[in-house]
């Protein structure tokens, strides 16, 4: 029952801007600490940004630091991801994911979100 669903990529121009949305439902989204995260087929998945439960800390791999910023509505549910000046080592598919989050011995991640930029 645990799901994410990503949204809100697409084909963007370098120096563009896209918000990403993740829908969580299944759990009790307001207890968990929510990632972004990335993934390229030449690279391994990384982390882009952490967000506490309740939002107070957040915290940035240095390659977006100062143009991404997470963010988190525990009444919808729903990370975001903000991502301003897109570069072209930008473009990966984005996933949600709540790291401390484990049911029935696996943990969970969504389809997640093509983004891409280029000219």
């Amino acid at each position: 029952q645990v799901q994410f669903v990503e949204s809100g990529g697409g084909l963007v121009q370098p120096g563009g801007s896209l918000r990403l949305s993740c829908a969580a439902s299944g759990f009790t989204f307001s207890s968990y600490t929510m990632s972004w995260y990335r993934q390229t087929p030449e690279k391994e998945r990384e982390l882009v940004a952490t967000i506490t439960s309740g939002g107070g800390r957040t915290t940035y791999a240095d390659s977006v630091k100062g143009r991404f910023t997470i963010s988190r509505d525990n009444a919808k549910n729903t990370v975001y991801l903000q991502m301003n000046s897109l570069k072209p080592d930008d473009t990966a598919v984005y996933y949600c994911h709540a790291p401390s989050l484990w049911v029935g011995g696996r943990n969970y991640w969504g389809q997640g979100t093509q983004v891409t930029v280029s000219s």
